[in-house]
């Protein structure tokens, strides 16, 4: 079946749509779309091409969905790369650019625009994440990744509150 007919059949009735308001837009949680946008582009069901990154027990997982493979393929139409989580940032985000952009799979996930957020930086990620001279980044990969490793961090602890005013001045702290 061709993906365009996948995406008919699906768009407007499938179990990981998530509808807010009746005029605002449409997200969805099915495995393989990194924006969690219901469009065709992003859609991890209906492409032949699918990138998915998770959590799995701590690690990150990406997951890329051959796409020549038999739709009665399970384990084999899928490639698998682990990160460990003591592998720390810079590598997860290279093994994210590398997979995706690197290698020219899905490079219509590109050009997405999403604002990444966590300890990555805009600018580092231009400057120091392309591997190679030919390798553009898949923003919506990344933006998947530096969340997972936001999200794996500790949180840290609160401050300890300050004593002011009377109880201040009678501590002798003032």
């Amino acid at each position: 079946m061709s993906n365009d007919l996948e995406w008919l059949l699906l768009r407007s009735s499938n179990s990981f749509m998530v509808k807010g308001l009746p005029e605002g837009p449409i997200f969805s949680r099915e495995p393989g779309n990194l924006t969690n946008i219901h469009s065709h582009k992003y859609s991890g069901l209906a492409n032949s091409k699918v990138i998915d990154i998770s959590d799995n027990n701590g690690n990150i997982q990406i997951t890329t969905r051959k796409a020549k493979a038999s739709p009665h393929a399970v384990k084999s139409a899928k490639a698998i790369t682990h990160v460990r989580p003591r592998s720390g940032p810079r590598r997860a985000l290279g093994v994210a650019a590398t997979s995706t952009a690197g290698r020219g799979y899905r490079p219509d996930l590109r050009k997405t625009k999403r604002f990444i957020k966590g300890p990555i930086k805009p600018w580092w990620i231009t400057r120091h994440v392309a591997i190679g001279s030919r390798a553009t980044l898949d923003a919506a990969a990344l933006a998947r990744t530096s969340a997972l490793l936001a999200a794996q961090k500790e949180p840290k602890a609160a401050p300890s509150k300050k004593v002011r005013g009377k109880k201040a001045k009678a501590f002798g702290l003032a």
